[in-house]
């Protein structure tokens, strides 16, 4: 961070002539530029990786992890291992002699000169302090055999794997399914993510936070684009429709990689306040580490307690754990400092395997044991992800089905572009489990369909090229009417009331508390009530003086008797 004499240059003038009596140094009436200078000279002859035998066990403890961290480590994060060092005025410090009984391994490391202080810029861009050692200490303990000295993430390698479950759930690619469904929403009518709840029966997984966070890869994909309306499919999409089935689960895997999208906003258990901020892809990126790239079987437990262990602070560089506020959000206790780890980062850690991995296809998952402990592994894909390789770029897929009631189906490994198409000019029924997805052709999605230029001609070619068959008579016949006559007919969800005396029905027609009910005369005795208001109805007949009777013709009915 700094070199040693602006390091230096730092410390009280006091502090500058302890270090260096420690050195053999007197430093007694120097001035401070002097100092520096002198104690300057003397550090960089220190050969700090034979130094460090002298120490005590701690303060070598504690002198390991800096160098072991590459020279520096959040104050926050050092000080919870290895204790702080006092602040003190040069009054203060010349009263108590803090050197000769350091309340820390940190404050004994202090006076010695192997320690010093100041603010730079994390990972994440905001400045932190930290506690450092000099460019010249640092290269001075080259020869210093550090025990686990590799990176970060390379000591989180001590997960041991456990032996494959007899069952696991197998990793799905119904995340670019259900991203298309997205698409096809956004094209019938402009989409706002905060709409996606009514896409769930469409979805082949319905939580709506994996499909808040497939909506946020659709924009970074740069599928959807922005109208005033809302969100509506970008003219890139149908080249990424067509691609293959493994080409499509790449981009979402390399989007989410270095998504926006906040997996701890998301992580179940937890309430949110303030206006802090914590970096997404550092999570990501510090359990892909951890993972070591193996397809081996881990337990999910062992995760979180190996990264709680070695790499803790992935998420809060500046190791400070009191500056957030999260509550728990069954209790609505605030979950801060660090004895609160688990409840947050480690449910994080939770989230990130059981959710993103798991929903684009990264990992797999499975309940073992009497305890039913989950454990996983990253997916071959998911290898072949990290290792660059490139996917599969041809898929076999299977032609749509068209059936003679203008039923369309579309089998989950058709053409997402064709069943992107078939969403332009059908409408969608809500998906059945181990079943096509459905779409209906009708007067509304055929109208739909000419908005978009689609005449009726056009229409049945792609018909018959989806299909590869030709299209049902019937339905052809159905199209073509529709092209020259528009809507012939409509079916509406009515409730019959028929009266024994033509008088009564007179008087309710013509009352002012139930006039607005009826939709249609249908003679003397009978009249349609719409389907929404006949209870409105029967309420309002009771306060005029006539109860009127209701035939349990559904569940619907019977249950309001």
């Amino acid at each position: 961070m700094y070199d040693l004499e602006k390091a230096l240059y730092d410390h009280e003038l006091i502090v500058l002539r302890v270090i260096g009596e420690w050195w053999e140094l007197d430093l007694t009436g120097y001035q401070k530029a002097a100092c520096v200078t002198a104690l300057a000279e003397a550090l960089k002859q220190l050969d700090l990786g034979q130094e460090i035998l002298y120490l005590g066990p701690e303060e070598a403890d504690a002198l390991g992890d800096l160098l072991s961290a590459g020279g520096r480590l959040p104050v926050a994060a050092f000080e919870r291992q290895h204790g702080q060092v006092r602040t003190m005025g040069p009054g203060r410090i010349e009263r108590e002699e803090p050197w000769l009984d350091p309340v820390s391994p940190a404050e004994g490391l202090w006076y010695r000169g192997f320690l010093f202080r100041a603010f730079d810029e994390s990972e994440g861009s905001e400045m932190v302090e930290y506690y450092y050692l000099p460019n010249e200490l640092f290269r001075n303990a080259a020869g210093y055999s550090l025990a686990g000295s590799e990176s970060e993430a390379a000591t989180a390698v001590g997960l041991q794997p456990v032996g494959p479950p007899e069952q696991f759930k197998p990793a799905g690619t119904s995340a670019v399914d259900d991203l298309t469904a997205i698409l096809s929403a956004a094209q019938v009518s402009a989409l706002h993510e905060g709409e996606l709840g009514r896409l769930q029966p469409y979805f082949l997984n319905p939580n709506l936070d994996r499909a808040s966070l497939l909506f946020t890869l659709a924009w970074e994909l740069k599928l959807l684009r922005v109208t005033d309306e809302g969100a509506r499919p970008a003219r890139q999409v149908l080249t990424w429709l067509r691609k293959s089935r493994d080409e499509q689960m790449r981009d979402v895997a390399d989007a989410w990689s270095n998504s926006a999208w906040n997996e701890l906003l998301h992580t179940p258990g937890l309430a949110f306040e303030g206006g802090w901020q914590n970096d997404p892809i550092l999570a990501r990126t510090t359990l892909l580490d951890v993972l070591s790239r193996t397809g081996d079987w881990f337990r999910l437990s062992e995760l979180v307690a190996r990264v709680r262990d070695s790499v803790p602070d992935f998420q809060r560089p500046d190791g400070n754990y009191d500056t957030w506020y999260i509550r728990d959000a069954h209790s609505g206790g605030y979950l801060s400092g660090f004895e609160s780890w688990d409840l947050v980062e480690g449910r994080q850690l939770r989230f990130l395997v059981l959710g993103p991995l798991a929903w684009l296809g990264l990992a797999e998952t499975a309940m073992t044991g009497l305890g039913q402990e989950t454990v996983f592994r990253l997916t071959p894909k998911a290898l072949a992800w990290l290792a660059g390789e490139s996917p599969v770029t041809s898929e076999v897929t299977m032609p749509i089905v068209i059936q003679e009631d203008g039923a369309i189906l579309v089998p989950f490994n058709a053409s997402r572009y064709q069943r992107f198409q078939v969403a332009r000019v059908a409408e969608a029924e809500p998906l059945v489990p181990g079943k096509p997805a459905g779409y209906r052709l009708t007067p509304r999605s055929l109208e739909r369909a000419r908005e978009q230029g689609i005449d009726a001609e056009r229409l049945q070619q792609f018909l018959a090229s989806a299909s590869q068959r030709q299209v049902p008579a019937g339905v052809v016949r159905a199209v073509q009417r529709w092209s020259e006559r528009g809507t012939e007919a409509t079916l509406e969800s009515v409730v019959l009331l028929r009266v024994r005396d033509a008088e009564v029905l007179q008087k309710l027609q013509a009352s002012a508390k139930t006039r607005a009910y009826f939709a249609e005369s249908m003679g003397d005795h009978a009249a349609l009530v719409r389907a929404g208001d006949w209870p409105k109805l029967r309420q309002a007949a009771a306060t005029m003086g006539l109860f009127i009777d209701v035939v349990p013709s559904s569940s619907r009915d019977a249950g309001s008797r």
